[in-house]
């Protein structure tokens, strides 16, 4: 797995856990939802994620 797959695999586990807590525990969870879409625009524009460090101190490679 490449570190763009696990940064999008890591969004969408984000997104979707957000939403499910949101329906299942409280609404709130959706402010998670909201600092995953932040983040990911962010990222678009500065090309730099905090995710990215983690994932290759793990090892994951570059596409």
């Amino acid at each position: 797995m490449t570190i763009n797959e696990a940064l999008r695999l890591l969004a969408g586990v984000i997104v979707l856990l957000s939403v499910g807590l949101a329906v299942y525990v409280n609404i709130n969870f959706l402010w998670l939802t909201a600092f995953a879409g932040a983040n990911l625009l962010q990222s678009a524009f500065t090309k730099w994620c905090p995710a990215i460090g983690v994932f290759k101190k793990i090892g994951l490679k570059d596409c």
